[in-house]
């Protein structure tokens, strides 16, 4: 099984040569949707392998960072070859990751995790702050271009827009810091009796580093596999009528893949602490680190950047951070919890489609 994982990543990265050179039919296209289940399911295996090498909250961070960074790359490639036609694509990308994490992410451990243990619990010392973190910046970035008037529209002047990268940027090292050293038992999870991780011995030096390589490979994979599918996306998306939100939706979703396989995993096994690490630090490194980088490239090659949400997204945003704030506040979860935030994922979700 360890030598397939091995394997994975490379099998995947000649279905994405082949997309590159070929046009993408329906049968390459369905190789490369097969190609594209196949290193997520490698990059969450080569995920957990790290996080139990170095322990937590550093595992979940190097999933994050590396899944955000590539995500960052895609955004802006996108960008620069979309041009004006793109300027709502990062405040899509960025909404919908918060979304899917908040309500999607989030209210699937917590009902998974609730079906098969029926409560749990977590740290409040940590996942407060964080959470207060993830909804200041949402709110910065997606909420007040709306109501500033510096400049035209949902959109932020060049000023307001490099306030925003550095606090954005800023906050996110705050954050790191907090996380890592001056308080990093309030994201250590509680030891289950029943979690094999905890039993299992240490992974070499060098099958940590060789995860960490082969990770990376199963990422940018993942994001190439989801840009070469993305044409065929964006003509259905047309095709259908759909609104071009729905385009955002799509790329968060791939994206996302990795990181929500192992969250849910974390909480089947008890871990609820391992899958808020990931969500909400995956939330953070998304605004903290694509705004900064979006910004510059907007800023430098004269690319329209509009960040502001329509109406009934701030509505939908308000209402995920009023629940998160009563589900946080608790310190333990369970199914009811999980349902009501699925239902609100259910609800954007919908609403983008049929707006």
């Amino acid at each position: 099984m360890t030598r397939w994982f091995a394997i994975a990543p490379f099998g995947a990265a000649a279905v994405l040569a082949a997309a590159l050179v070929l046009p993408v039919g329906l049968l390459l296209g369905s190789a490369c949707v097969l190609a594209l289940v196949v290193a997520v399911t490698a990059a969450v295996h080569h995920a957990e392998v790290i996080a139990h090498r170095v322990g937590e909250p550093f595992g979940t961070l190097v999933l994050a960072l590396a899944i955000t960074a590539i995500e960052v790359a895609l955004i802006v490639s996108v960008m620069l070859a979309g041009g004006p036609d793109k300027a709502t694509l990062a405040r899509d990308t960025i909404y919908a990751t918060v979304m899917i994490i908040a309500n999607g992410v989030v209210g699937l451990c917590i009902l998974m995790g609730a079906l098969r243990h029926r409560e749990q619990s977590f740290r409040i010392e940590g996942m407060g702050p964080a959470y207060a973190a993830l909804v200041t910046l949402a709110t910065l970035v997606l909420v007040m271009p709306v109501f500033t008037t510096s400049a035209p529209g949902a959109s932020y002047s060049t000023a307001q827009l490099a306030f925003v990268g550095a606090s954005s940027l800023l906050l996110w090292c705050v954050f790191v810091f907090f996380q890592t050293v001056r308080h990093r038992d309030y994201f250590l999870p509680t030891a289950s009796p029943d979690d094999e991780a905890v039993h299992a011995a240490l992974p070499a030096n060098v099958q940590a580093w060789a995860s960490l390589g082969l990770l990376l490979v199963a990422l940018v994979v993942v994001v190439g596999l989801a840009k070469a599918l993305s044409p065929s996306i964006e003509a259905g998306v047309r095709e259908a009528g759909l609104p071009t939100a729905v385009i955002g939706i799509a790329i968060a979703l791939l994206v996302l893949m990795p990181e929500t396989v192992a969250a849910v995993r974390a909480a089947r096994a008890n871990r609820l602490q391992t899958s808020f690490n990931l969500a909400v630090g995956s939330g953070l490194a998304s605004i903290g680190l694509t705004i900064p980088f979006v910004v510059l490239v907007a800023t430098w090659f004269d690319i329209p950047l509009v960040l502001g949400l329509e109406p009934k997204d701030i509505v939908l945003f308000a209402l995920t951070v009023a629940v998160g704030t009563i589900g946080v506040g608790s310190g333990r979860t369970n199914m009811m919890q999980g349902a009501v935030q699925l239902l609100v994922f259910a609800a954007f979700l919908f609403l983008a489609l049929v707006p």
